[in-house]
């Protein structure tokens, strides 16, 4: 049986599915050998074209968002390039960073084949704001790094504007990476929760995506409490996934 993504919302002009981690939204010059990616489930899941209104990384699950054809997608993506989209994230991190605060740090464009609505790749730092609040901490008796124990946080991420890896390279700028972030993280923290927790993926999830339908103008709020491994280790930590 073809692979089913989980749909969230779905009528004739939009269709918002729960992003598995470790699935790419878009075929990349970054990963040619990968022959799985959402815009091509989703396609043939329906029955239908679909564009994406923005993307994921690919070690990020969670809520995303589509057009059914390509000018309400572009009708979609002008919301998040205006800010107006309210962006929900989950992540745990290395460390306990302050319980609530702004992160506000250019961030320089990364080149990417794949030029989203319109983009283009270049140097120039672009302003980029994430405000965060931690939602609970735990301390592991447990040298992982090189101190006598571990600390982790669970925090809420609200990014304002949407920079490519703006998440992940806010979170390591403050010096608090995302686990299992083989880019921007800790390869012995990343090594730890694979091993002690059997979690092997980014802890970063899209929980919230808050819109304007494109057509009809009605406020419209989806949201995906994340699963698999992520659930798993929440529950494991005694945190709740929702708050």
């Amino acid at each position: 049986m073809p692979e089913q993504l989980p749909i969230l919302y779905r009528d004739e002009h939009i269709v918002v599915i729960d992003k598995p981690p470790n699935l790419l939204v878009h075929r990349s010059e970054i990963d040619r050998h990968e022959t799985r990616f959402a815009i091509q489930l989703l396609r043939d899941q329906i029955g239908q074209k679909v564009w994406p209104a923005h993307r994921l990384d690919r070690g990020t699950s969670g809520v995303l968002l589509f057009g059914l054809s390509a000018e309400i997608a572009s009708a979609l993506g002008r919301q998040f390039a205006e800010g107006t989209v309210a962006k929900r994230y989950l992540a745990v991190v290395r460390g306990h960073p302050p319980a609530s605060g702004s992160i506000d740090h250019a961030l320089t464009r990364q080149r990417d084949d794949y030029e989203f609505q319109g983009e283009r790749s270049s140097q120039e730092a672009q302003p980029a704001l994430t405000h965060y609040r931690r939602l609970a901490t735990i301390e592991l008796p447990v040298a992982v790094d090189r101190y006598p124990s571990s600390r982790y946080a669970l925090l809420e991420l609200n990014p304002v504007t949407g920079r490519k890896h703006q998440l992940r390279r806010h979170l390591k700028h403050i010096a608090h990476p995302i686990i299992g972030d083989a880019t921007y993280g800790k390869g012995r923290h990343n090594r730890y929760f694979a091993d002690e927790f059997d979690c092997h993926r980014l802890l970063l999830a899209c929980t919230r995506l808050a819109f304007r339908h494109p057509v009809t103008q009605l406020a419209i709020a989806i949201d995906a409490p994340p699963g698999g491994e992520f659930a798993a280790l929440l529950e494991r930590f005694g945190w709740p996934a929702v708050q």
